[in-house]
């Protein structure tokens, strides 16, 4: 079977994974091709010569870069069938909720690569608590909102729970489980969903750069 696109990266980012479960809720068909950018480069490479996930490879060959970006290509090829809100001041809510949330996964991303990526004696210990701080800042901020206004199955709430579910899995006990009640009822929610399930986490591993 012929697939008109293909995203490649592995589930073990945050940004392929919102970018796979995107396309399924959107009703674009694709094929998930799960190559690393680590232990996979050279493959990755021949792919898209950047090595950098995620990748979409469109129906042309062009081959396009960046969970958000993908994601904006993605919604004009399935409009009218959309997951971010036509009014103003709800797309200006959404927006806030999915910066804060890829803030969230970028933080968790540098924890993990100073802690994995450089040997324990050269771990920057304030670089780390500045980094976290940032982290539980943004989760905290999204606290907040999701109490404000329930969050939906729509590009926020997607970016959101797959945020929520990246960091606790690879960095257990970084964040506070019990500090964050709402987001943690809707992640658990979102995760039962088929499109989730569809995509799981793959893991534990140092996650791809969006």
């Amino acid at each position: 079977m012929l697939f008109p696109v293909q995203l490649i990266g592995m589930l073990d980012s945050p940004y392929v994974r919102r970018v796979a479960i995107s396309l399924r809720c959107l009703g674009i068909p694709f094929e998930h091709k799960s190559v690393s950018v680590f232990s996979t480069f050279e493959q990755f490479q021949k792919i898209n010569p950047v090595v950098k996930a995620p990748t979409l490879v469109c129906d042309d060959g062009e081959v396009l870069m960046d969970s958000t970006l993908i994601l904006e290509y993605a919604e004009a090829l399935a409009a009218p069938k959309t997951l971010m809100p036509s009014e103003v001041a709800d797309l200006q809510h959404a927006l806030r909720i999915i910066g804060l949330a890829l803030a969230a996964c970028e933080k968790t991303v540098q924890t993990v690569y100073e802690r994995n990526l450089r040997p324990p004696e050269k771990h920057h210990e304030p670089w780390l608590a500045r980094v976290r701080g940032q982290m539980l800042a943004a989760y905290g901020a999204l606290e907040t909102e999701m109490r404000r206004k329930p969050l939906a199955i729509d590009q926020a709430g997607i970016t959101a729970a797959v945020a929520w579910q990246f960091t606790q899995g690879i960095l257990p006990g970084a964040v506070t489980v019990s500090d964050y009640p709402a987001l943690q009822e809707f992640s658990t929610k979102a995760e039962r969903l088929a499109e989730f399930i569809a995509f799981p986490p793959e893991g534990p591993g140092v996650p791809a750069s969006r």
